[in-house]
């Protein structure tokens, strides 16, 4: 496709303007070895691509079809890895020099970048400031969760240069959050996780609870993976002190994500939204997946270099792999007070039993019910006042 051709959008759907794409640079390459991290083994995809990074003619196309799929208005181009820094600085002032090249007049471009913050530097930290990143920091919490899992190949321990990034962060001005995997480490200590990324001045926290498969039943689960329970327990506990300290200074997603439904808002995240498919992955040889926890043959709905991103976007099987979200919603989910809330969370999390036997609870449930019924009596108050109720 031409330059010129950008200039000629064709009608662009609801659905396409909606999607977010993990864009992986350098694939599942990484300087760091988590004990937890699902993507090390694709490191196949990136052994079976020239190169160590993505190639100039698929970033190109890559960017032009994103601006295009976008409806050229607002565009917002989502690095991940692996490790995307490791790409290098170089790549990314590539990635400014292209956007600008092909955005098209009044087209906004937005860039995020989720990194494990070893690698960042100076050179880093002024490059993000000046082209505006936001960018996602990966931390468990204070020095001794983190470091049990967070490691390198050789076993090092990695906090004290997450600690390092994070302050060139912060020292120029970078706007940023934390995503913290919570395990069966620091699920037993919700609020010295939470006051610890309090002390550091975080203005956004997501938590990510660690779901690991081993073996097909309901119990087939790693040891550091989160218990359902424990989970529920570990955001109410957050949650309280979120209510009487922090409302309107900090934002944790799982709670601004409950309180959308007090004003009949859409979830803005794909686990919680009712049909998913919105957020594949795009790898650094063009090819396209339905989701990042879906990067399988199975999968692989085509490559950017064959179709377009517009078009795999709206591909048939990428469609039924949203859809099969709702469709599949067991029976004592559909009757769940809170399923509006919840809408069965992530389909990979999906593969225990109800009570009665039907297959495709989600292996969260328990934790998730009861959180969001510990903070639904608030959600409702906070809908009444909306509504103008006294």
């Amino acid at each position: 496709m031409g330059d010129e051709q950008m200039a000629e959008h064709s009608d662009i759907s609801d659905r396409n303007c909606e999607f977010q794409v993990f864009v992986k640079p350098v694939g599942a390459g990484c300087n760091l070895r988590c004990s937890y991290c699902y993507y090390l083994d694709k490191e196949h995809l990136r052994e079976a691509s020239p190169g160590l990074r993505m190639s100039d003619e698929v970033l190109t196309e890559y960017i032009r079809q994103h601006i295009h799929a976008s409806g050229g208005q607002e565009s917002f181009f989502s690095w991940h890895g692996g490790e995307p820094m490791m790409a290098g600085p170089g790549f990314y002032r590539r990635v400014m020099e292209i956007q600008k090249r092909l955005a098209p007049e009044g087209c906004t471009i937005l860039n995020g970048m989720q990194t494990n913050a070893t690698l960042i530097d100076e050179e880093w930290g002024r490059f993000l400031s000046k082209e505006g990143f936001y960018v996602g920091v990966s931390l468990d919490g204070p020095e001794r969760f983190h470091n049990s899992n967070r490691k390198r190949a050789d076993g090092s321990r990695t906090f004290t240069e997450v600690m390092r990034g994070l302050d060139i962060l912060r020292s120029y001005g970078v706007p940023h959050e934390i995503l913290c995997v919570v395990n069966s480490e620091n699920m037993h200590a919700p609020l010295e996780v939470y006051r610890f990324f309090k002390s550091l001045g975080v203005p956004f926290i997501t938590f990510l609870p660690l779901v690991e498969r081993q073996g097909n039943n309901a119990a087939g689960v790693t040891a550091r993976s989160v218990r359902p329970a424990d989970f529920g327990r570990f955001l109410s506990a957050i949650f309280d002190e979120w209510i009487e300290n922090d409302i309107g200074k900090i934002k944790v997603q799982v709670f601004e994500e409950a309180l959308r439904t007090a004003f009949g808002q859409e979830h803005t995240i794909c686990i919680f939204k009712p049909v998913c498919g919105a957020v594949p992955v795009v790898e650094m040889n063009g090819d396209f997946y339905s989701c990042d926890h879906f990067v399988d043959e199975e999968h692989r709905i085509g490559n950017i270099m064959e179709s377009t991103l517009e078009m795999l976007l709206d591909h048939p099987r990428q469609m039924a792999f949203g859809e099969a979200k709702k469709a599949t919603l067991p029976r004592y989910c559909m009757e769940c007070g809170v399923l509006e809330m919840c809408n069965g969370e992530c389909p990979k999390n999906r593969f225990v039993s109800t009570p009665d036997g039907e297959p495709g609870l989600n292996y969260l449930c328990e934790g998730y019910r009861q959180f969001f019924n510990h903070c639904r009596p608030f959600v409702s108050e906070v809908a009444r006042v909306w509504k103008g109720g006294f």
